[in-house]
Formats: C-alpha cells, sequence, structure tokens
C-alpha cells in the first residue's frame, strides 16, 4: 500500500473530482499570458483559482478564462473582493451561472490592508452554499475550532492560512496547523504565505493534503523553473509524510551504534 502511493498511485479526492497532483495554483501576478500557462503547465497543477473580480465571466476568450479552459484545467473561482457574506455569496452564484461550476473558493476578507478573512461572515456564507449545492472551499485564519465548524457545515475542504496573502513567510501558524490536520476528516489545504518550496515541502510533511501557491511562483524571476521546483517539493514532503519522519530528541544519538568490536582485542 505504501509502495503504492509512493509510485504515484495516491490520489486526492475532494468532493465529486479526484486530482493525481497536491499542487493547486491561482493565476495572478504573472506578467503575461504565455508565462502564466508555461508556469501552470510546469507545475502540474490540475486545480487553478482566478478572482471573479479579474475576469470577464460573460465571454470566454477572456485573457485570463480563455487560456484555462483551452488547457483543460479545472476552475476554482473565489470570491476575493466580497467584503461580507451577502456579497461572497451573490458572487459564488454568478459563478454558478457563468462558469456552469459548483466549486467556489469562498473568501472574505473586508480589511484591504491585511486581507485577513473573515471568521464570523465565511462560515455564514458556507452554510448557505453548502446547502445551495455548492463545493465550499472556504479560505480561512488557523483556527482548529473553525475549521471544525465550517467541516459541519459541509464544507468540502478547509483552506488555512499559513502566513498572511503575498507575505511568503511561511507556516508562522504551524502549531495551529497541526491541530487543525489532527482533527480533520476532510482535505487540509494550506493556503497563502507559502513563499519557497522549502515551505510547501514543510507542509506537506506536517500532513497537509495539498499547498495553494500562487505568488511565489507568479514573481519568481523564472516562473517556469520556479513552479518545477514547487512541483517535486510537494511531492517529496508526501512522500516524507507517508514514509513516516523520525522522532525529535534532545540529545544525541550516534547513528552507528554497535561498538562491540572495540573490545573484541
Amino acid at each position: 500500500m505504501l509502495f503504492n502511493k509512493m509510485q504515484g498511485n495516491d490520489p486526492l479526492v475532494i468532493a465529486d473530482k479526484t486530482f493525481t497532483s497536491r499542487l493547486f495554483t491561482g493565476t495572478g501576478k504573472f506578467n503575461d499570458q504565455k508565462t502564466m500557462i508555461a508556469a501552470l503547465r510546469a507545475s502540474q497543477s490540475e486545480l487553478v483559482t482566478m478572482a471573479l473580480k479579474r475576469i470577464d465571466m460573460e465571454h470566454k476568450d477572456d485573457d485570463i478564462l480563455a487560456p484555462l479552459i483551452k488547457n483543460g484545467m479545472n476552475l476554482l473561482p473565489n470570491t476575493s473582493g466580497a467584503r461580507n457574506a451577502k456579497e461572497a455569496i451573490f458572487a459564488a452564484q454568478l459563478a454558478r451561472e457563468a462558469l456552469q461550476t459548483n466549486w467556489i473558493k469562498l473568501e472574505i476578507h473586508p480589511d484591504p490592508k491585511y486581507l485577513l478573512p473573515d471568521p464570523i461572515e465565511t462560515l455564514k456564507a458556507a452554510e448557505f452554499l453548502a446547502r445551495d449545492g455548492f463545493v465550499v472551499l472556504p479560505y480561512v485564519h488557523a483556527d482548529p475550532v473553525l475549521c471544525k465548524h465550517l467541516e459541519a457545515a459541509g464544507c468540502a475542504a478547509v483552506m488555512p492560512l499559513g502566513a498572511p496573502i503575498g507575505s511568503n513567510k511561511g507556516l508562522k501558524t504551524i502549531d495551529f496547523l497541526e491541530i487543525i490536520i489532527e482533527q480533520a476528516n476532510i482535505p487540509v489545504i494550506v493556503d497563502a504565505g507559502i513563499g519557497s518550496p522549502s515551505h510547501a515541502a514543510l507542509a506537506m510533511e506536517l500532513g497537509a493534503d495539498a499547498v495553494l501557491v500562487n505568488t511565489a511562483m507568479a514573481v519568481a524571476n523564472d516562473p517556469v523553473l520556479m513552479s518545477e521546483a514547487f512541483a517535486k517539493a510537494v511531492q517529496a514532503g508526501r512522500q516524507a509524510y507517508l514514509a513516516g519522519l523520525a522522532g525529535q530528541v534532545n540529545h544525541a544519538v550516534a547513528s552507528s551504534p554497535l561498538t562491540a568490536f572495540l573490545q573484541a582485542g
């Protein structure tokens, strides 16, 4: 079983979709469309999120939307820009009608400076959208209690932040992420703050089911090469988690403890 998982037979199932890649990506901050598509391909990602406010949903030839559809990528529209539950629900319903998908990344952050998610409005919107047939993936603080409430509300996964969006600071919330992962009965996708492949590998080593990375790939000097690095890091982190990491101790332990030969003479 473990061998099969390490050979790549380790799918991630969320709602009605099965993914072979555990690296999810975004579409923001790329210099141009050609670079964005090349980077997304290099990442091997099968799920791509994009802000509804940035696309023209009435025209499939939109600069962001068209290449994603052409390349057969699964779309995860997000409600970034919504300031409360009412606005997020409205945005989700527009996306379902225009894009013919009931998948939605729920983002509600009323503060434009720090873009921190509003937990009360997020839970309120998640409860409504889940009842309305949406596959809801909420972006939230790394709050174990809130994540359990969202799971009970019918969310398909939770997306706790590692650090503020776009900060590239890594897993500043690591202690709480560990609790969320331990308690969750639905997939946990670490979102926001992942700034390097080593951050992504660490999240996977903790037992996260997937990570979402955008800024760190889009603003790299070579976005395509960086996307390849992230793909390898996510795979390595997942393999390390499955293999089982060695425990930590506070004293030295010799790697070659067999010293009987010293007494042989």
